[in-house]
């Protein structure tokens, strides 16, 4: 293979990503695809928490330039925002897509021309937002684009509720993992995204993505092709769990693990019904936050506004 070959080109060489295929797709039909475990099946159209059945379903796709910058590089990040998530955050800012699922049943063959599109378009990287719920479709489509010629790196952009079996399963099909590492408390993950035992969750997932992938790696024009990057949404009074979050990367997964902390934060969609979460965040809990990030031994921090 050429040096920064995708990882998913030889799992199609040597026909393994059939078989993986063979494996989501069965975990389908009882699905435990994420940690909710819903048991529905949904290869006999049954849906559960996701509200998604056998078929992918997308909201857009494109060339995505606000992105973090080793995915941007000059030509974009491709793009394909899949329709509805495995999260519930009330304050979500894609509400329209994760909530009130904004989007269309496709194909997996137009599931795979939107990669070659994307490909074609010259994006750096395929960059699925939210796959998590719908990962058996993701790579039943794969082997399309890549017999008609995709060869650029997938990114697994996802909010962190992951489902360690079904990672092991992904290994060696994604090279770049991008995983929010919303909560460093499950209450609060609870109260706020629907989610029992987020923070055991992630930290598991964080592990195995960073034993497939490593630290993130860039090539000669600081563009990404391999590893892990973690991004980390900064809250109003300290919801986020900031110091429990940058520990946890510091010690147990790498000091050089890629770190962009976030300060975009709005209200939207039912923070209101929060009261600590009816404001932007100030300046002061945004700057705080880099500094314990820093001061828990994370080395290679970015931000994104």
């Amino acid at each position: 293979m050429k040096p920064r070959e995708p990882l998913y080109l030889r799992l199609h060489e040597t026909g393994e990503i059939s078989k993986r295929i063979d494996d989501l797709m069965h975990i389908l039909g009882d699905c435990t695809l994420c940690p909710r475990h819903c048991h529905v099946n949904r290869l006999q159209g049954e849906k559960g928490v996701c509200r998604v059945g056998d078929l992918p379903m997308v909201s857009s796709f494109g060339p995505h330039f606000g992105e973090e910058r080793p995915l941007v590089g000059r030509n974009g990040s491709g793009t394909i925002f899949l329709t509805y998530c495995n999260l519930k955050c009330i304050f979500c800012q894609n509400y329209d897509i994760s909530h009130l699922g904004h989007g269309e049943e496709c194909s997996l063959v137009e599931l795979g021309e939107m990669m070659l599109s994307l490909w074609r378009q010259g994006c750096h990287n395929i960059n699925f937002v939210s796959p998590s719920h719908q990962i058996a479709q993701i790579v039943a489509a794969l082997p399309y684009a890549v017999e008609r010629g995709l060869d650029i790196p997938l990114v697994y952009n996802c909010g962190g509720y992951e489902e360690i079996s079904t990672l092991r399963l992904l290994d060696g099909i994604f090279d770049i993992y991008m995983p929010d590492f919303k909560y460093g408390d499950s209450e609060t993950a609870r109260c706020l995204s629907g989610a029992t035992r987020y923070v055991e969750k992630a930290e598991e997932a964080l592990r195995e993505m960073h034993r497939q992938v490593g630290d993130l790696v860039l090539d000669e024009r600081g563009i990404a092709v391999k590893g892990l990057l973690v991004r980390h949404l900064v809250l109003p009074g300290g919801l986020a769990g900031t110091r429990r979050v940058m520990r946890f990367l510091a010690k147990e997964i790498s000091p050089s693990t890629y770190v962009n902390i976030m300060d975009q934060y709005r209200p939207c969609f039912r923070a209101a019904e929060h009261p600590m979460l009816n404001r932007r965040i100030s300046a002061s809990e945004f700057d705080g936050a880099l500094s314990i990030a820093r001061e828990e031994g994370i080395t290679r921090l970015d931000r994104m506004g």
